[in-house]
């Protein structure tokens, strides 16, 4: 149990801390479609994200997956790109639409995974109870996440529905706030090479 609570609220500050832009930034542009109502969808998306993310660090801390920290931090906000016009160019929030974000929420949860495996997988690797870390870290996340994405869900509620703002133009509108973000961020990080 100890464990657990160490490894939670590291887990929720990789989510909600102010270094967390990326996290938040792809979180946003993930859920640039969704409303209130639409709460269940969104909760499976970011659920699949929570999966990838899980399954990268613990492959990465059983020393099966390594990548350059360099090429990670650089397709990062590649993948906020990505969803960003993803989101752009979707027009409803049917199934199609639901599914797509659910296997990129998916996959960019991998590559999200590996940005902070290099961080954890050392204490990860050095503590007894590997599966009570993983547990704590990915409840904290989740939870984060969780956090996060109810925050953004009230003001996209607001600006909809209290602004009568057309949901499109929401839609559309944080999705160009988060690919120039995400420009931004692929700029300074090529810095890196």
């Amino acid at each position: 149990m100890e464990t657990l609570q160490f490894y939670f609220p590291i887990g929720w500050e990789h989510i909600l801390s102010w270094d967390a832009l990326d996290h938040q930034a792809f979180l946003a542009a993930m859920g640039a479609c969704f409303l209130l109502s639409d709460w269940k969808k969104l909760l499976m998306v970011i659920t699949a994200f929570t999966v990838g993310h899980s399954l990268t660090l613990a492959l990465s801390v059983l020393s099966v997956l390594s990548v350059n920290s360099k090429w990670v931090e650089l397709l990062i906000p590649v993948t906020i790109a990505l969803t960003a016009l993803q989101q752009w160019w979707g027009r409803s929030l049917d199934r199609s639409k639901t599914l797509l974000l659910y296997s990129s929420a998916l996959l960019f949860g991998f590559i999200h995974g590996m940005g902070f495996a290099n961080n954890i997988r050392f204490m990860l690797a050095q503590d007894q109870s590997l599966g009570w870390g993983l547990l704590g870290f990915n409840l904290g996340l989740e939870a984060g996440q969780l956090v996060f994405m109810t925050l953004f869900l009230l003001l996209a509620q607001g600006v909809v529905r209290g602004l009568t703002l057309e949901r499109q133009k929401w839609t559309q509108s944080v999705a160009l706030i988060t690919f120039g973000l995400s420009i931004y961020m692929i700029a300074q990080r090529i810095d890196f090479f």
